[in-house]
């Protein structure tokens, strides 16, 4: 696990072991706001022996950005804690979470001790939580998933954005419509730095491009995968929309995972647009 100080009140975690997943400990006069967890219990456990050690408070409130096991997995280590999210997210693991976590257990067995947990607290839109001195807006985000929310820090101007802001924007569970729009909403707000759901700290010199880049990208591939479907032609022939295409170097993008998951947009944008012709 690596670690990093981001803001005078926010520091970010980032996973080692699992598609450089992030979350984020926002530090306040009256104890922590932990923003999603890390994949597996005992990079979470090291994400608490640091809070321990730095004698930052308890641990008040475990934010799940969305319900994706890689991010709410940890949220039973904060006994303490209550969990929040969007409405969408208690809902979804209602519903999938103890199959997808049984499942899960059986391909891996470091998840054997983990427990769901899920939400007390809910929002539909937005929510406002004062903690001492910090002021967090909690925003819908939709566009990875349905749930998607973000967290913007308003005194320290970082934005804590779940899989909403990733090096490639991620559509297979969602909508690129929708994540083109929360996108925008991200690039209108007051940002020094932004924690993506996945990879490095985007900063503030770097975050109207990497938006604008994501928003050309999800705007292209959806034109050109219409394309092959108006063309009545297979799915071989998205081969053809190369990641090489948007980045210089996507072998560099999660440690090469970004293939994975742009050939997952293009399948997704695919079959979509397919259904609606019929």
């Amino acid at each position: 696990m690596r670690r990093e100080r981001v803001s005078k009140s926010v520091c970010v975690f980032i996973s080692e072991e699992y598609a450089e997943v992030t979350a984020g400990a926002i530090i306040t006069e009256e104890g922590v706001v932990m923003v999603d967890t890390l994949p597996f219990p005992h990079e979470t456990r090291e994400i608490l022996g640091f809070l321990r050690g730095e004698q930052l408070g308890d641990v008040r409130y475990v934010i799940n950005t969305h319900f994706h096991t890689d991010h709410v997995y940890g949220s039973y280590l904060f006994p303490q804690a209550e969990v929040v999210a969007h409405e969408g997210c208690r809902q979804a693991l209602e519903e999938y979470g103890e199959k997808s976590l049984a499942e899960a257990k059986l391909h891996t067995p470091a998840l054997a001790e983990v427990r769901l947990r899920l939400p007390t607290l809910t929002f539909a839109e937005e929510m406002l939580l004062h903690m001492g001195n910090m002021t967090l807006h909690l925003m819908h985000l939709p566009g990875h998933t349905a749930d998607s929310a973000g967290v913007y820090v308003e005194e320290d101007r970082v934005l804590l954005a779940g899989d909403a802001v990733m090096p490639i924007p991620y559509i297979a569970w969602g909508d690129g419509e929708d994540f083109i729009r929360s996108l925008r909403r991200v690039r209108s707000l007051a940002l020094d730095s932004i924690v993506q759901g996945h990879g490095e700290v985007l900063l503030r010199g770097e975050i109207k491009a990497d938006i604008d880049r994501s928003i050309a990208y999800l705007e292209d591939i959806y034109r050109r995968v219409q394309d092959v479907v108006r063309a009545g032609a297979s799915e071989t022939e998205l081969a053809e929309i190369k990641l090489e295409d948007y980045h210089a170097e996507p072998r560099l993008i999660l440690h090469g995972l970004a293939y994975e998951l742009h050939h997952a947009n293009l399948l997704q944008l695919y079959t979509s647009l397919k259904a609606s012709q019929s």
